[in-house]
């Protein structure tokens, strides 16, 4: 690789190609991923996994699992009532901040 070609895969314009990915990799005992991807995003989805883990309990795996067993027209339909649901909790919290000031 040229200085030129590091610079543009540091600032964030070129990404080299997987075997060079690969040996550096290797070189800097780093998962390939964090040099492709950055460490920030595995990280993100580590606390997203861990969150799920924590707070979704058997109540709302069984949901989950109900769910998964519904045809897909009835699938659309739960996703646009918790869509609905969900939009009309942000409006309700909205106008609570309103009328506080």
């Amino acid at each position: 690789m040229t200085l030129h070609g590091v610079r543009k895969w540091l600032i964030g314009e070129s990404i080299p190609p997987f075997e060079k990915i690969i040996t550096l990799a290797k070189w800097l005992n780093v998962a390939p991923e964090d040099l492709t991807f950055g460490l920030e995003i595995k990280q993100k989805i580590k606390r997203e996994n861990q969150r799920w883990k924590e707070e979704v309990g058997f109540q709302e795996r069984e949901i989950f699992e109900a769910f998964l067993a519904l045809s897909t027209p009835h699938r659309k339909t739960v996703r646009e009532v918790i869509q609905a649901l969900t939009k009309a909790q942000a409006l309700d919290a909205t106008r609570s901040l309103n009328t506080r000031d």
